[in-house]
């Protein structure tokens, strides 16, 4: 399955960036996956793979690019709590750097990039986040709503504050399908602001689905850290794959 490391002129700079297709000449659906808060990793590019096997190009861009190139987190600190916590302590600034201004201008340069490949079909693309990826994703997905088809977030947090720029008040602008699959038990996403979310949701009348992964914490895709759930990570492989079957048929 072809796999390029590439870079993409991005709104303020060049963000570095995976494309994953499937074998053949294409074209293929696109798909934007953005990452969680540990940033682009093998096990992100590994994710992204699996979605290429189902038909689809899939690009993941660093979203970190205005601060950091490569690895910001080694094995060790993925899989120690402890450590894990202070790593994210470095990451967080970055986090915080993501505007929702920000976050549609290089939605804009990502969707640019992929329009220009010759094994990306024309039409609207998906798109799929984790982490903090997932609100990043929500703000992609509302400043370009007629780009995306399919919007998918997982663990997501900071969907929901007291901020005159909270994403959830943006939803009324969405078309695509959506879907988010919550956390239990997850501090940056709690009950009450889940509930929230989707009365936000219900009153703009957008197609979606919210759903609680009872038991499953915070992370709970990513197999390369501690807080890896393995059956809540296989739910979400066949809720993903759906959505995107729905709303980005592979021809």
């Amino acid at each position: 399955m072809p796999r390029i490391e590439t870079e993409v002129p991005a709104a303020d700079g060049v963000a570095e960036a995976c494309l994953v297709t499937p074998d053949g000449d294409g074209p293929y659906p696109a798909v934007l996956m953005f990452m969680d808060a540990f940033g682009l990793r093998p096990r992100i590019v590994e994710m992204a793979g699996r979605i290429a096997e189902r038909g689809h190009a899939v690009l993941v861009p660093n979203l970190f690019y205005r601060s950091a190139r490569g690895p910001l987190i080694t094995p060790d600190e993925l899989l120690d709590g402890d450590k894990r916590g202070a790593a994210f302590g470095r990451i967080a600034p970055m986090i915080r750097e993501l505007t929702p201004a920000r976050i549609g201008a290089d939605a804009a340069a990502y969707l640019d990039f992929l329009d220009g490949r010759p094994e990306v079909a024309d039409g609207p693309a998906g798109i799929v986040g984790y982490c903090m990826g997932g609100r990043n994703a929500l703000l992609a997905a509302q400043a370009h709503p007629l780009r995306f088809a399919a919007l998918a977030s997982f663990h997501a947090g900071g969907v929901v504050t007291d901020a005159a720029d909270s994403p959830h008040l943006g939803v009324a602008a969405l078309t695509a399908e959506v879907y988010f699959g919550h956390a239990d038990d997850d501090g940056s996403m709690t009950p009450d602001q889940i509930k929230t979310l989707e009365l936000a949701l219900a009153e703009t009348g957008v197609e979606y689905t919210s759903e609680l992964y009872e038991g499953a914490p915070h992370g709970f895709t990513m197999s390369d850290t501690s807080m890896y759930d393995q059956a809540a990570e296989q739910r979400h492989w066949q809720v993903l794959f759906a959505l995107l079957e729905r709303a980005l048929p592979v021809r």
